[in-house]
């Protein structure tokens, strides 16, 4: 059995219920459940996929990223969803690195793969709409060539189904395999964190190319048989109108985009009143945001979880969104959590440490990264980086992110990417990028520079290095120049000191 049995299971049950409505249109469960099974019928008879094959999706969201996850596990085959706001270097470092047999791509995108380069390596390109050029071949065509195949397929949940990219510390980002199984914990670890059944409608805008926007609600909703409402990116007044007229009852979202709402002229008078539950992640939620969902009387809870942990790991109960504000909850029901010290043991209520996870849920390993695997892991624990603490009622509080990490907007930013485009530079010394606070963003990424003797460059020649080469959210906002950068006895650059003096400067 694979996690695509959640559809048939639906469609045999009430076919009729809505699965997913987008762009207007309701598809059912039974006519979703058709669209899998023939699309895995495709991927098999017409792309060669076969257990353990890659496929990579590249476009916003949409049923056609769904139905191809759960294609996918059907043949024992990974998905490979793609991040569209990565520039054409990234993506093709990523593509050569998991080797899809076939990427399916959004009209937006065409361009952008064709100008991938060389170094990319060859693989089938599938058009959503008319083949744009010789290279590449229609979706729909190929679809119209294949009938729905019952027998197409034989995964299971001990195969790995998605590999999902993150920003690595090194500068590289890391392919994070989750295994069927994974997902199937995570959507039970949600729904029985959020309540979810199939009386609930979820509303869908974050990207599903992110484990948070694929799994905290909307993959747990196909679970539980409910309906998702799939907005195609985050537009805050079409957010506001889509609660107001699909009438959702659950709904996620990251700060800036919560902040986005409640700034927006019509936040006032919309119709919050279908909404029984916002979740918030991906980094820490201020009090004024959960404030805001609070007092129109919706609760608004806190998930912790990394990509690593599919990613529901930690969850804020809907009974404790206004006593325990400010706490991501208690472990998940089938996730393990501590705080340890240094020593890798646990350590005493109130008292900082690490938080470790263990549980189904977590991931395999990193895609051909056998070392950072086992660095990961000690004795089935898996270290997050994250430092928290405990309160005497057993509640988590995150306190520190990854020491380098910078979220803003919700998407994770790692220093050591725009470190290295910085270190070509020959005009500068040294360099280093830290997270700055930011009113709408979270924070945002700042360059510390140290020009060579001598030199003349400035701030805007520094920023126009990441022209091209990194994704624009990457981009550092502003670039500081200084005599030399805060070391330690050790000759590491103190990370901490220059958040305090690009804090200082700030203000």
């Amino acid at each position: 059995m694979d996690i695509s049995h959640w559809i048939g299971h639906w469609a045999d049950w009430h076919g009729e219920r809505p699965a997913v409505h987008f762009a207007g249109r309701d598809i059912s469960y039974g006519e979703m459940d058709c669209r899998v099974r023939r699309l895995a019928a495709m991927l098999q008879q017409q792309l060669g996929v076969v257990r353990g094959d890659r496929v990579a999706h590249l476009g916003y969201n949409s049923p056609e990223l769904l139905e191809l996850l759960f294609a996918c596990a059907r043949l024992g085959a990974m998905l490979v969803p793609l991040n569209w706001r990565l520039a054409p270097p990234e993506h093709a470092w990523i593509l050569e690195n998991c080797s899809p047999k076939a990427i399916l791509a959004e009209a937006d995108f065409y361009l952008h793969l064709d100008n991938l380069g060389a170094e990319a390596p060859k693989f089938r390109k599938i058009a959503y709409g008319p083949a744009p050029g010789p290279e590449w071949q229609s979706y729909g065509e190929m679809l119209d060539a294949v009938a729905a195949d019952p027998t197409a397929g034989s995964g299971s949940l001990a195969d790995p189904v998605t590999i999902v990219y993150t920003s690595g510390t090194t500068g590289r980002p890391k392919g994070t395999v989750l295994t069927q199984e994974a997902i199937f914990y995570n959507a039970v670890n949600a729904i029985a964190a959020q309540d979810i059944t199939g009386q609930d409608h979820v509303l869908t805008v974050l990207p599903m190319f992110h484990v948070g926007g694929m799994n905290i609600q909307t993959t747990p909703a196909m679970h539980a048989g409910a309906t998702v409402t799939i907005l195609p990116r985050f537009d805050p007044a079409a957010t506001l109108t889509a609660i107001e007229q699909r009438r959702p009852t659950i709904f996620l979202t990251v700060p800036a985009m919560a902040m986005a709402l409640t700034a927006h002229p019509d936040w006032p008078g919309t119709d919050l009143s279908s909404l029984r539950l916002v979740g918030l992640g991906s980094s820490a939620v201020p009090e004024a945001i959960l404030r805001a969902f609070l007092d129109r009387g919706i609760a608004a809870t806190q998930v912790y979880g990394l990509t690593e942990s599919a990613p529901v790991a930690i969850c804020l109960a809907i009974a404790d969104a206004r006593s325990k504000m400010g706490s991501c909850g208690k472990p998940a029901l089938h996730c393990q959590a501590r705080i340890v010290g240094d020593d890798g043991e646990p350590v005493a209520a109130g008292v900082r440490g690490e938080i470790v996870l263990a549980g189904k849920n977590l991931f395999r390993e990193y895609w051909r990264d056998e070392a950072g695997t086992a660095e990961a892991f000690t004795d089935g624990w898996f270290h997050t980086g994250d430092i928290g603490h405990q309160d005497e009622d057993g509640y988590y509080y995150v306190d520190e992110r990854k020491k380098d990490v910078v979220i803003s907007g919700g998407e994770n930013i790692y220093p050591a990417e725009l470190e290295n485009i910085l270190a070509d530079c020959p005009d500068l010394a040294e360099a280093a990028v830290v997270g700055r606070a930011d009113p709408r963003w979270g924070e945002v990424p700042v360059a510390c520079v140290v020009p060579q003797p001598g030199s003349v460059i400035q701030g805007p020649d520094i920023l126009a290095l990441f022209e091209g080469r990194l994704a624009h959210y990457k981009h550092p906002r502003a670039v500081i120049f200084m005599a030399s950068l805060p070391r330690n006895a050790m000759g590491k650059v103190e990370k901490f000191t220059l958040r305090d003096q690009c804090a200082v400067l700030d203000d």
